[in-house]
């Protein structure tokens, strides 16, 4: 496990909690970032290039939304 994941998300987001689901249940861990609580973490998700949340994070991958093709090829690609 040498890759950091992030996930950038507030709470009451049911997108966001699938994201986390999906981490929990590959037993991947992760870092939440809640845009609500940090303007840093909201203008990270802008650098990014999204506006809406979740997005996850690893490496040099950004994937925006539960995008479950897109998330499993950062999930390989962070184990």
């Amino acid at each position: 496990m040498s890759a950091n994941i992030i996930v950038y998300s507030t709470s009451g987001c049911s997108e966001c909690s699938q994201v986390k689901q999906l981490l929990e249940s590959k037993g991947l861990p992760f870092e939440v970032r809640d845009v609500m609580a940090s303007t840093v973490y909201q203008e990270e998700v802008e650098k990014l290039g999204f506006m809406g949340i979740p997005v996850t994070v690893s490496g040099d991958r950004a994937v925006k939304g539960f995008n479950l093709p897109e998330l499993e090829q950062l999930i390989e690609a962070a184990k």
